[in-house]
């Protein structure tokens, strides 16, 4: 062999040994076709929509349950259209008005407020996922304690493509391997897709790059403009998390909290003259005299309640409650304080720290919010009313109950945000004209709409009525593009719950019924990328969405048009493609001539022909054609 043939030869050999020695290092490997790491429910039901098409899933689960927040106290369900996201979505709604149904009967009380399976209890969320894993069971494992730890070492990379992760099983103090031929990132941090290379945004883009309504740093009185102050400057930091609280006022299930043992009183007192000078971040108050809170002082330490309009009281003062079954409610920060549940800027690192200090700051968090609760029942320096009232209320004790009561899981509600060939912003939830849709993407694996809502990034600073950073505009239901899970730089790896977004685009996307439905897009994805051989950026975005549209997921929302529709899987074809642009379908209704003129051009079927049908006739027969 000559000089050069050797040199070659020890390049290919110490390219084979750079590639694997990752590998050999790692313990033993264990292999599938899709590898989830995140049991949230964007990563159920990539798992679900993964195996339901015949492929082998593991789902890596760091904590001891699985479900994410819908499981730990969020049961009030964050959509504001009902109908606009279905699939895997809809399907876990229905479990749970039929699991209300079958324990208490169609005319109870629980059925009536769980609202049609979209209001639910901690534990009836946990039950419904597993319900729903369980046909798939000859599929699916699902591994809890299974811990990754987002650093380069732990994932091994061949080119552009994962070929295994590391995870720390927590219970045998062991290291494991996992290799797969697609990975999907469902970690609400974006732990995976940093690790592997992918490159992220953290904290606030400023209005001068998107120009999104809410950039940047903002003060605002909800419902309410914004004020002085607000300069929409960009910076790195991110909103406050918190817990989302099951609370209950029956008093067979009702446990008050203790004070915890690093209680700091000061840490509280500005609730005080909140409450008795009626004080909250509310546009109302734009029209709160000095006088009027003098007067509502005197009144509260005389025995009254506060006289403030849109001021709330007692619990509602500290938290935001929604009425689940069996008198408990879903507490969440209330958007209206200046000191509620949140705890801003001391979560600025958890994206990019590492476990260890986010269980730090997780038992941080569960000590100021029960100390908040505990301040509020129990502090003299607050009006007797008051806190009798708040002490109505405790932790529901049959929820949680190997966690002390305690909801398990911090409300991430915004992590890394992973770069994808979609780029998600504001104006991509705005319609782009009055009564007219957002942008419409052909390329769409789910309608969805919640208002684009951000809680504050930083704690209340002195002679500012609002918090930094919380704002809640109104939005239309969107279509959101396959690109916002397909992550730059990585080619067998799908990231549907750290979407490509920025910060305020990221506020609509990050709720949990959206995470849903990009989980069952990103394990369609998968499962295709594997029997077709491909990466998951070749895929022809028509085959996703045929598999989507068989399982009932709306593309697009019409208002005229359900899943349960013989039109269904047409008008979304046709709608995505551009023929049917307005809300509703009309599919009754005549043909008009400027329709019929749009409709020949687009598909090069004269359409003059089909005189005297109707819509739904013109339309399903140019559907028949241009398929």
């Amino acid at each position: 062999m000559n000089p050069k043939s050797n040199i070659e030869m020890k390049k290919v050999l110490l390219k084979i040994l750079f590639i694997f020695f990752p590998i050999i290092l790692f313990a033993q490997n264990n292999y599938y076709d899709v590898v989830v790491v995140g049991g949230t429910p964007g990563g159920i039901m990539s798992a679900i929509a993964a195996s339901r098409e015949g492929k082998k899933v593991v789902v890596l689960e760091r904590s001891a349950h699985i479900g994410g927040l819908p499981a730990n106290g969020l049961g009030a369900t964050d959509i504001a259209t009902r109908g606009a996201t279905t699939g895997l979505f809809r399907e876990f709604v229905n479990h749970v008005l039929d699991y209300y149904i079958e324990k208490y009967g169609k005319d109870s009380e629980q059925v009536k407020v769980c609202s049609d399976g979209y209001h639910f209890e901690p534990h009836v969320a946990a039950l419904v996922f597993e319900k729903m894993l369980e046909p798939e069971r000859k599929n699916i494992t699902v591994l809890t304690m299974r811990q990754f730890d987002s650093e380069t070492k732990n994932v091994a990379m061949d080119g552009a493509e994962i070929q295994c992760i590391r995870i720390y099983n927590r219970d045998t103090k062991k290291w494991e391997q996992y290799s797969g031929k697609v990975f999907i990132d469902a970690t609400y941090e974006g732990d995976l897709g940093a690790a592997a290379g992918v490159p992220y945004s953290i904290g606030r883009e400023g209005k001068d790059e998107y120009n999104e309504i809410g950039a940047g740093r903002l003060y605002k009185l909800w419902l309410g403009p914004e004020l002085e102050g607000t300069t929409n400057e960009g910076d790195g930091n991110i909103q406050a998390y918190n817990y989302r609280l099951c609370l209950t006022n029956d008093p067979s299930n009702r446990i008050l909290p203790e004070k915890p043992k690093r209680y700091n009183r000061k840490e509280y007192l500005s609730l005080v003259e909140d409450v008795y000078t009626g004080t909250f971040a509310g546009v109302e108050m734009l029209s709160v005299t000095p006088e009027m809170q003098v007067a509502n002082r005197r009144h509260i330490e005389n025995g009254g309640t506060t006289q403030i309009p849109g001021d709330p009281w007692g619990i509602a003062k500290i938290t935001n409650m929604v009425d689940l079954p069996n008198g408990k409610t879903d507490a969440n920060n209330q958007h209206l304080a200046l000191i509620s549940t949140d705890l801003p800027e001391e979560n600025w690192q958890w994206p990019e720290e590492n476990w260890q200090w986010r269980d730090r700051f997780a038992q941080r968090l569960k000590e100021y919010t029960l100390g908040l609760l505990w301040f509020a029942q129990n502090d003299e320096a607050l009006p007797k009313a008051f806190r009798d009232n708040v002490r109505e209320w405790g932790l529901a004790k049959d929820e949680y109950i190997d966690n002390g009561n305690f909801p398990r899981q911090v409300y991430v509600r915004e992590g890394r945000r992973l770069h994808g060939e979609h780029f998600f912003t504001a104006n991509d939830a705005y319609p782009v004209a009055k009564g007219k849709r957002p942008p419409l993407y052909s390329n769409s694996i789910t309608a969805s709409h919640y208002a684009l809502d951000s809680h504050a990034v930083h704690k209340r600073e002195k002679g500012k009525i609002a918090l930094d950073g919380f704002f809640n505009y109104q939005a239309s239901v969107y279509t959101v593009p396959f690109g916002v899970i397909l992550p730059k730089k990585v080619n067998n790896l799908l990231i549907p719950v750290p979407a490509s977004a920025t910060h305020v685009g990221f506020s609509t996307l990050r709720m949990e019924p959206c995470w849903m439905a990009l989980g069952q897009a990103a394990g369609i994805a998968a499962a295709l990328a594997i029997e077709q051989n491909k990466s998951v950026k070749e895929l022809d975005i028509e085959d996703i969405q045929a598999e989507l549209l068989k399982e009932k997921t709306t593309l697009m929302y019409f208002k005229d048009i359900t899943v349960d529709s013989p039109d269904f899987e047409m008008v979304q074809y046709m709608g995505l493609r551009g023929y049917i642009t307005d809300w509703v379908a009309d599919l009754d209704g005549p043909m008009d001539r400027d329709t019929a003129k749009s409709w020949s051009t687009m598909s090069g079927i004269t359409i003059e022909k089909f005189k005297g049908k109707s819509r739904r006739d013109i339309l399903q027969a140019v559907y028949d054609l241009i398929r």
